[in-house]
């Protein structure tokens, strides 16, 4: 296995040897995890993500989904940062487990990971997400397959991502199922928790937003925008959300078109193409995605502007920069961008 040795491409631009890259932070650490050969690659940055030291490689027990937004998954709190892959001895779809990765000293060493999901093999479809905050508080939702078809499930940990409690329904489709290959997203706000995923309604693959003040109960979900993609197919696009002060804001492929929520108000398209991503600073809503001329960032009050080749962008938002993550030739690249 190469290692992902980390090299400086240009002024604050880093790259690695991997692919699906995810960031997370806490305080000024900054930590990006992606799949690197049948392992978990973790580097991290102790300066908000101006550099980062050489990736610290999680072993992976099994078959790791990898892929078109499946890989691992980062969050971090206080006192832990947590790691999330779907893991099968076969994989390929054919099982797949959530396994979780715990580590207490800023990712440098890591325990024995664990099993989220209670019914072993219905995370096969590979398809998660995971958050976390400073309080202790992650979420993880997942494309659930018990029963044999596509629903919406979470778990929850309060103890720093230590313990998970049990499986939770977040939505069960009356058409029968969910959209098939649509990843969910997560975020969480003061206890609050809101799953992004796309739903599938008599044809009409729309975005939708269920929230739980709890943890163990989720409300009706509510869509996000006005219009409706109707299509006979998975787009295997799955946007982001964000959570604050009771609002939600999410970003979102329909059709051809990059659409945007902003805190709750009206659809906005910002533009054309495919794999968006967000984050919500203090300035505002951030949002990466792929397009035909590279990759695409809007940053909050600003104008577009192409980083490059590549696709799959993360985010992170701070008050004076965008700190984003992509892949491309299979390699992960991570870049400070001024705002």
């Amino acid at each position: 296995m190469t290692p992902a040795v980390a090299f400086i491409l240009a002024a604050g631009v880093v790259s690695f040897s991997g692919t699906q890259p995810q960031l997370a932070a806490s305080g000024e650490h900054v930590y990006v995890a992606f799949g690197t050969g049948p392992a978990i690659a973790v580097a991290r940055s102790a300066d908000g993500g101006a550099s980062f030291a050489e990736p610290v490689t999680i072993p992976v027990q099994g078959v790791m989904a990898l892929g078109r937004h499946r890989g691992p998954r980062i969050a971090a709190t206080s006192r832990a940062v947590l790691v999330a892959a779907v893991v099968g001895a076969r994989g390929g779809g054919a099982d797949g487990d959530i396994v979780l990765y715990r580590s207490t000293d800023e990712g440098r060493t890591w325990a024995s990971p664990i099993v989220v999901n209670d019914v072993p093999g219905v995370a096969r479809e590979g398809l998660h997400a995971l958050a976390a905050d400073s309080s202790g508080l992650a979420v993880l939702a997942w494309l659930d397959l018990r029963e044999n078809r596509k629903r919406v499930y979470a778990a929850v940990s309060r103890d720093h991502g230590a313990t998970w409690g049990p499986d939770t329904l977040v939505y069960d489709s009356p058409s029968g199922k969910v959209c098939e290959c649509c990843h969910p997203s997560v975020a969480i706000d003061g206890g609050r928790i809101a799953v992004m995923f796309r739903n599938s309604l008599d044809g009409r693959r729309d975005m939708y937003v269920a929230e739980s003040r709890d943890g163990v109960t989720f409300a009706a979900p509510r869509k996000q925008g006005e219009g409706s993609w109707v299509l006979d197919a998975c787009p295997m696009d799955g946007g982001g959300v964000a959570l604050r002060s009771g609002a939600v804001s999410s970003a979102w492929r329909r059709d051809d078109g990059i659409y945007t929520v902003s805190r709750g108000g009206a659809e906005t398209r910002i533009g054309t193409g495919r794999d968006p991503a967000l984050a919500l600073g203090e300035a505002g809503l951030d949002v990466a995605w792929t397009a035909d001329g590279g990759l695409t960032l809007k940053q909050a009050g600003g104008t577009d502007r192409t980083l490059g080749a590549g696709q799959f962008p993360s985010l992170l938002a701070t008050r004076g920069t965008t700190l984003v993550a992509w892949e491309h030739a299979g390699r992960v690249h991570v870049q400070t961008v001024p705002r």
